[in-house]
């Protein structure tokens, strides 16, 4: 009995004496384990930009389609891709292909026609020998007269229709022929669809017709985008706006805001509305239609300002404070009133200065501490 007592109370004793032995060993290790040291930041003077980024395209303001006004086969294309036109230049040429009922309707005019002159020309040279005997007065030959000269522009004018029927001009239209494709504008050939031999179609009511070319002013261009409704309030037109093309690297083109689209359109569960922007062009600066590019626009600005970054910043509810080194290693929090922020850099307006070392809270160091009768500081 007395040989267990004595077991147990060794056992206590040994227990104890562990215990101690861990406690000791554990609260060494821990005085010379790593301690957190914080990197800090001071404010700076700057300027903080915020824009926003609208993604479209380069276009030309006026890309006119060139379309004839004849039916038929293209019989020359006198221009391609790339070349500058005038206006009224001849770009095609096209041979009519005649429509056999509209071409046996002419032809059926220009017979009646002809009969009819023939007729009048009968009656007016009797007439004129009976008015020379005195038999038929002034007023007779005069009626006979002005029939003969309608018989004539009757024919003529069936001569023509037959003729436009068959080839697209008239005897009387001198250069005029439907059957030149001309350019309505001066610019740019952007490019020719339509090659030799193809067939094409005149526009009319019930069908848009056979575009022959493109013509645009490549020096009138504009930027075509869409921007986020979130920020489509704070633009207005006549801002300033930079322009970044993706296939032209190292070089920028200004523009001016012109348009704001007044309907939004839903994109990819988002609303975008369409913006357009002249492209101003310096001399001897050349870009090609559908360019994509990237807008950029500043919506506000500050100049010289007290600047943090925005890591530094920390929230309280929707209070903003930093925390401020007072002392080595020790830091008080201080609240701050913030302006502008651009996502990086935020202006202060008030709660720290130029010479405050705010600590940047989210990027701590470690330091062994060695020790030898106390506690070195760092």
């Amino acid at each position: 009995m007395k040989k267990g007592i004595l077991y147990f109370l060794l056992f206590v004793v040994i227990a104890i004496l562990g215990s101690a032995v861990y406690t000791v060993f554990f609260l060494k290790q821990k005085e010379q384990m790593a301690e957190a040291f914080y990197r800090t930041q001071t404010a700076e003077v700057g300027d903080i930009v915020l824009k926003t980024i609208a993604s479209g395209s380069i276009q030309p303001r006026k890309e006119i389609l060139i379309k004839p006004q004849v039916s038929g086969i293209v019989k020359t294309v006198h221009v391609e891709a790339g070349d500058i036109v005038q206006k009224g230049d001849v770009i095609a040429e096209v041979k009519i292909v005649p429509n056999m009922s509209a071409l046996s309707s002419a032809e059926n005019r220009l017979y009646r026609a002809q009969i009819t002159l023939e007729d009048a020309q009968t009656t007016f040279d009797r007439n004129s020998a009976l008015f020379e005997q005195g038999v038929m007065s002034a007023m007779d030959i005069q009626r006979d007269e002005v029939a003969l000269k309608q018989a004539n522009e009757e024919f003529l004018g069936a001569k023509d229709n037959l003729r436009i029927v068959q080839e697209g001009v008239t005897s009387r239209g001198g250069s005029a022929s439907n059957t030149l494709v001309r350019s309505t504008i001066t610019g740019m050939v952007l490019e020719v669809p339509t090659k030799e031999g193809n067939s094409v179609i005149e526009a009319n009511n019930f069908n848009d017709g056979t575009t022959i070319a493109s013509v645009a002013d490549m020096q009138d261009l504009i930027f075509i985008g869409k921007i986020d409704e979130s920020e489509v309030e704070k633009l207005h037109a006549d801002m300033d706006i930079v322009l970044s093309i993706g296939a032209i690297e190292d070089l920028t083109y200004q523009a001016t805001l012109e348009h704001i689209s007044p309907k939004g359109v839903e994109e990819s569960g988002a609303i975008q509305f369409e913006v357009k922007a002249a492209v101003l062009l310096e001399e001897g600066q050349f870009l090609r239609a559908g360019y994509s590019a990237n807008a950029e626009v500043v919506l506000d600005k500050r100049t010289d300002v007290l600047t943090l970054s925005e890591m530094l910043i920390q929230y309280e509810g929707v209070n903003p404070f930093v925390e401020v080194e007072v002392a080595e290693n020790t830091y008080e929090k201080r609240e701050v009133e913030l302006g502008l922020s651009d996502g990086l850099v935020v202006e202060v307006l008030s709660g720290v200065t130029l010479e405050d070392k705010i600590k940047i809270w989210n990027k701590p160091s470690y330091e062994k501490i060695k020790r030898k009768g106390g506690r070195k500081k760092h």
